[in-house]
């Protein structure tokens, strides 16, 4: 008889087993499945509208257009600076930094502000044309500088400014800037 009732045992605890081992084939084949679409989807993400049309940016590439408006954007807010502002200037620009060259953008930023604190000297740029390569995440900016002391204007040039990102996920992030060299300034007197 305790034979019989240990079989009838080791069977019930088999037929368990067999289930677990089932139940647990599937949470592994389902946990695959989800590992495997996740890995391949593309992964987009809609934009808050700053413009009429409808803004996507994708983890395949990054649209012309969105990289235009993040260059404008950029541009706007490191190109127009005053005295009064320059602590919240940099830290808005360094928010769009890319994070391994955030110190390096800091330091180049600090410099500026340490050159215009206490005095009267602002700026102010009007964007005329823009160009950008979304392959190369580059974009060149060309307008007019003006250079103000107080109310006074003391210089307006043409310039071209050159913005470097890099791209991070779903976000661009700034790397760089410069000022291209003036076509004209080679030839004057």
């Amino acid at each position: 008889m305790k034979h019989e009732f240990a079989y009838e045992e080791a069977q019930r605890h088999l037929r368990q087993r067999n289930r677990m081992a089932g139940l647990a084939t599937l949470f592994a084949l389902t946990s695959l499945i989800a590992v495997a679409a996740a890995a391949t989807r593309e992964e987009t993400v809609i934009l808050v509208p700053v413009t009429p049309e409808r803004l996507t940016l994708s983890s395949r590439a990054v649209d012309a257009h969105y990289l235009e408006l993040v260059t404008r954007d950029t541009a706007l807010m490191l190109l127009n600076r005053a005295p009064e502002s320059l602590d919240y200037w940099m830290e808005q620009i360094l928010k769009v930094a890319d994070p391994a060259a955030h110190g390096r953008l800091k330091a180049e930023l600090v410099k500026i502000v340490e050159e215009q604190r206490g005095s009267d000297v602002s700026q102010a740029f009007v964007i005329a044309r823009m160009e950008v390569d979304p392959a190369a995440l580059t974009s060149t900016v060309t307008g007019t500088l003006k250079t103000f002391v107080g109310a006074q204007v003391i210089a307006s040039q043409e310039r071209s400014f050159t913005f470097d990102w890099r791209r991070r996920g779903l976000s661009l992030g700034l790397t760089g800037f410069r000022q291209l060299p003036n076509t004209d300034e080679g030839n004057e007197p």
